[in-house]
């Protein structure tokens, strides 16, 4: 008996949350025929935890974004539950504790999962009197102009209905975060307590367009959540449910080649050599890889792709020290969830710091889970510190440098947490893990150990990606889906691109059914 079968509709390359999210989306759809070749033994990607010595600890999931609470789902909670995948989602009830000691600001911020953005506007105001209502208006802006990118990701609009229906979303999208944030006139300290989440989308707020701060601000203080289960636990349900939806799911199947002839997908070809027929592809490696080492023949992968390639700027890669600590969290001097700090919030000195390997890092994102999922031991705190900086510096590091270079960064970043803290709690280190871009790319093989996709810069961001998306289509049949898909990065958006390949296969489906009908 053959192990595959002669042909399939779809083959996906990668079982991680985007493919997985592709398949379910296609199966609902009723396109049945589906191939998952995943190259590690088990789903999800980095949307997983690993066991040290009887802990479960989690590898990345820090929040679920686009949840919503039961009953006023937001999109990708939605999914979830139209697509039967029951997941224990946890609310989280903090955004971020910013802890800038030479700003005099040390402040938590928390959610408003009615989406009335009133809370952040009056703890804002607690550290900066009199900023209330701008606070409150800027937020409320953010979340306007995330309605509209939701709505206009889904229906094509003309640009008259778009001055009419989405002003704020058409008045804003050319300028930068800088620029309209600037047009409140809010003093240092408030636009510092509301720029910690830059760093997720991995460029400068003078660069990053207004378009994504105002959706990732809207989309975090309207809520986050967490897996009970740990990111796995998600993983895991997706897989299964793709199975039970007649997919057949194969691991430890790495693809090597997308075979392609006269512009168009026909296949795949594994390692260990097995050539597999199909109508599709979708791809969850980025495409600086599939265009330069994928596609076979060389000769089909078009000038064009190759420039864009080029052109586009990888984001930022992370490092990370995960660890279990004796004690409570409160024994180790930790206060809360999810923290931000260091020793400025000037993104252009964070970005020139985090350019080389010299310095200490300036800026670290801390998240303690214990305050997110209290079926966590309690006698023990897991932690992790990660900052997260661009690739180019790591490019050189060599072989024989790494292990060291991986132990400074991990004791760095423990003392500047430490700062924070004010208990020094690295006697009581359990257990401990430190990832870096090389850790990624070894374990899950993305490009340079980048997890979050493309830059987003003033000329390259989704609402560019959206106006560019036929130009950017070289190979017929070949779809991408992954950080590096439209929605850009982040767990959430794995879901939101993985729905796109998924409908933009459907689309090309239904359109040759049409053209065989004529």
């Amino acid at each position: 008996m053959k192990f595959y079968k002669d042909h399939y509709d779809v083959v996906i390359i990668g079982g991680a949350l985007a493919g997985m999210s592709a398949c379910l989306q296609l199966q609902a759809w009723g396109i049945k025929d589906i191939l998952i070749l995943e190259k590690h033994n088990m789903p999800g990607g980095l949307a997983t935890d690993f066991v040290r010595n009887g802990f479960e600890i989690e590898a990345t999931l820090h929040e679920m974004m686009s949840i919503g609470q039961p009953g006023k789902r937001l999109k990708v909670g939605q999914f979830f539950d139209d697509m039967g995948v029951k997941v224990d989602w946890l609310p989280v009830h903090e955004c971020y504790r910013v802890a800038l000691p030479n700003s005099g600001i040390d402040k938590i911020l928390h959610h408003d999962y009615d989406d009335s953005y009133t809370t952040v506007a009056k703890e804002i105001n607690e550290v900066c009197p009199g900023t209330y209502d701008k606070v409150h208006e800027l937020m409320c802006l953010c979340r306007r102009v995330y309605d509209s990118m939701n709505y206009l990701s889904t229906h094509p609009m003309s640009k008259l209905s778009m001055l009419i229906h989405h002003p704020d979303f058409v008045k804003t999208v050319g300028y930068t975060a800088t620029e309209v944030i600037n047009t409140f006139n809010l003093p240092k300290k408030a636009v510092e307590m509301l720029t910690p989440y830059w760093i997720y989308v991995g460029n400068r707020m003078d660069d990053l367009p207004f378009t994504i701060y105002a959706f990732l601000m809207a989309d975090y203080f309207t809520g986050s959540y967490v897996c009970r289960g740990f990111s796995h636990e998600m993983s895991l349900k997706l897989q299964t449910k793709c199975e039970e939806n007649g997919a057949q799911y194969e691991f430890n199947q790495e693809v090597e080649k997308i075979l392609v002839k006269d512009g168009r997908v026909y296949g795949v070809r594994t390692r260990r050599g097995d050539e597999i027929h199909c109508d599709y592809v979708i791809s969850g490696p980025y495409p600086n890889r599939v265009y330069s080492q994928m596609i076979e023949p060389k000769s089909e992968v078009p000038e064009g792709a190759i420039r864009m390639i080029n052109n586009r700027k990888l984001s930022v890669v992370p490092v990370s020290v995960i660890m279990v600590i004796e004690g409570s969290p409160e024994e180790n001097g930790i206060i809360n969830y999810s923290t931000f700090s260091g020793t400025t919030m000037d993104t252009n000195e964070i970005w020139r710091n985090y350019s080389n390997l010299t310095e200490p890092y300036n800026y670290i994102t801390t998240i303690c889970l214990n305050y997110a999922n209290p079926g966590l031991p309690q006698d023990y705190t897991q932690l992790s510190i990660t900052a997260l900086v661009p690739s180019k510096p790591f490019e050189s590091v060599t072989e024989e440098e790494y292990h060291d270079l991986k132990r400074r960064l991990a004791k760095e970043m423990i003392d500047e947490c430490i700062k924070i803290t004010k208990v020094d709690f690295t006697h009581r280190i359990t257990e401990i893990e430190v990832t870096t871009p090389m850790t990624v790319s070894h374990y899950v093989g993305a490009w340079k150990g980048n997890i979050y996709g493309y830059l987003h810069s003033m000329e390259d961001h989704a609402v560019a990606r959206l106006q560019m998306k036929e130009q950017d289509h070289f190979i017929e049949g070949l779809e991408f889906a992954g950080a590096h898909g439209m929605s850009g990065d982040g767990m959430g958006p794995q879901i939101t691109n993985g729905r796109a390949a998924a409908k933009a296969v459907k689309e090309d489906m239904d359109k040759k059914k049409e053209a065989a009908k004529k």
